[in-house]
């Protein structure tokens, strides 16, 4: 499912359909507030850092937690991410293998296996403690920030910096999973996402992120050498928002010709993969994806793919860092920082 145009509306003008839905929001609230008083907590025995936002999807996590596997293993500490596992069905937990099927784990878990290893698991508690019997040294939970089940020693709400917070209102009203003051309340950092303006729009627009330290910065394409400038582009896209991804296509210098956008996580039958192939035959293009599509399309279709990886960047690392060093120390029981 695509998320309402409406959900973008400014919180002052947050549309109609927000107004007639409130009823609902309602039932969510009640649930998510059941949800919270059932959760157990268990305090897993090493760190958990927890990477998630209150929005429905598209903030940028998968980068965040992949960018934080790897900068902790440059400083000695191995880090396993445990994810839910959206769109598989394996209840887990099980370790995933990049040569494991989409539909099996999910899109994200095998794009998160490339970077660290990586487990699914429904049950995150049960998926935690799989981690740390394998030698993890933490966890890094890919989303979470709403699951009451695991106790996170630190966590990480991730902001698009554009988009802000939609209209304010709760699903289905809105795009948020959670209330802003009580996702404050369990945060304890921010990190916003986007050029540097729109974080200062962001930060102007909403005074009460200001409570916690907020970093920034900027989900951009990798530089792996492809020349993107004149290049005539089928692109296609299964992501929160499919439209970013033409716009960055179009920004490295592509020729975008065509554009299909599929809801997040969505399959892509063969059915579907031949059409735009065959588009893309009749347009004189190239096929050109995201990483996740990627994942979840069979071995058939990669080799006639381009694929454009994207990746997080900060002028914050030392920050990031230095805010999770305190859990090593502590869980360590010495006085011993992270390995420089």
């Amino acid at each position: 499912m695509k998320a309402p145009l409406f959900w973008r509306n400014p919180p002052e003008r947050p549309g109609w359909q927000a107004h007639a839905l409130w009823p609902a929001t309602l039932l969510w609230r009640w649930a998510a507030d059941r949800r919270s008083r059932q959760g157990a907590h268990w305090r897993a025995p090493i760190p958990v850092i927890c990477v998630g936002n209150i929005t429905v999807g598209g903030a940028g996590k998968t980068p965040t937690a992949i960018w934080l596997a790897e900068h902790l293993r440059d400083l000695g500490v191995t880090a396993h991410l445990v994810s839910r596992g959206h769109g598989g069905r394996a209840p887990g937990p099980l370790r995933v293998k990049p040569t494991m099927d989409a539909a099996e784990v999910g899109d994200e878990p095998l794009l998160l296996a490339a970077f660290a290893p990586t487990w699914v698991a429904k049950n995150r508690a049960a998926g935690v403690q799989e981690a740390a019997d394998a030698g993890a040294q933490a966890v890094i939970l890919d989303d979470g920030m709403q699951n009451p089940s695991v106790a996170k020693d630190f966590t990480l709400m991730v902001v698009d910096a554009a988009q802000g917070f939609g209209n304010g209102r709760l699903i289905p009203a809105g795009p948020l999973r959670q209330a802003l003051p009580e996702g404050l309340a369990r945060a304890d950092a921010v990190l916003a996402l986007g050029p540097v303006a729109a974080r200062r729009r962001l930060q102007e627009a909403y005074p009460p992120l200001k409570r916690l330290p907020i970093w920034g910065g900027q989900v951009l394409p990798l530089q792996t050498g492809m020349d993107w400038t004149g290049l005539r582009a089928l692109a296609f896209a299964g992501i929160a928002r499919p439209e970013k991804f033409f716009d960055t296509l179009a920004g490295l210098g592509a020729e975008v010709v065509g554009a299909h956008g599929f809801a997040d996580h969505a399959a892509i039958p063969d059915s579907v993969m031949a059409r735009l192939a065959r588009e893309a035959r009749e347009k004189s293009a190239q096929l050109v994806t995201t990483e996740k599509d990627a994942a979840r399309l069979g071995p058939r279709w990669r080799g006639d793919l381009l694929v454009l990886p994207v990746r997080l960047f900060t002028d914050d690392r030392d920050a990031i860092l230095g805010a999770l060093e305190p859990l090593f120390v502590a869980r360590s029981g010495g006085d011993q920082a992270l390995p420089k």
